[in-house]
């Protein structure tokens, strides 16, 4: 009995062709780039003021000013980023988690429905990369170079 194992550059043009695979690396790539850029984002202040996006109760209970909440923003949204880049099964989540966090801080600023509407899809969206990276475990392929293995 013969068994052919495909070389792997077959198998890797299998991966890169694989819808699930594709999809699993465009939102890891959104849920890596974005956190980091947005948590810079808040030492500089260059894409808007986002002490306005901060709810007078959430500002309440957090100790400091406004802007050094979004300060200790910016460092969770970047550590977040680069969890999703290195262990996306669990990043996601806590992306997820934070998005949730935004949401409910939008809604109690009674304004600004429209980003919590938008921050919606972003955190289902955080959710369908937690469950696609239990699809797609290693970039090893099986013999057959269509599966992942374990």
């Amino acid at each position: 009995m013969t068994t052919h194992i495909r070389p792997a550059t077959t198998a890797s043009r299998t991966m890169l062709q694989d819808p699930v695979f594709q999809a699993f690396y465009l939102l890891r790539t959104a849920f890596t780039v974005a956190p980091i850029v947005f948590g810079l984002d808040k030492f500089f202040d260059v894409l808007t003021e986002w002490q306005r996006y901060l709810a007078p109760d959430i500002d309440d209970i957090v100790p400091g000013s406004a802007h050094q909440a979004m300060l200790l923003v910016g460092v969770v949204e970047i550590a977040a980023g680069v969890l999703v880049a290195l262990r996306p099964r669990i990043g996601a989540y806590v992306v997820a988690a934070w998005l949730a966090g935004i949401i409910v801080n939008l809604l109690l600023l009674g304004d600004f429905y429209d980003i919590a509407l938008r921050d919606f899809g972003l955190f289902v969206a955080a959710l369908a990369l937690g469950r696609l990276s239990a699809a797609v475990r290693s970039p090893r392929l099986s013999a057959s170079g269509t599966e992942p293995t374990s």
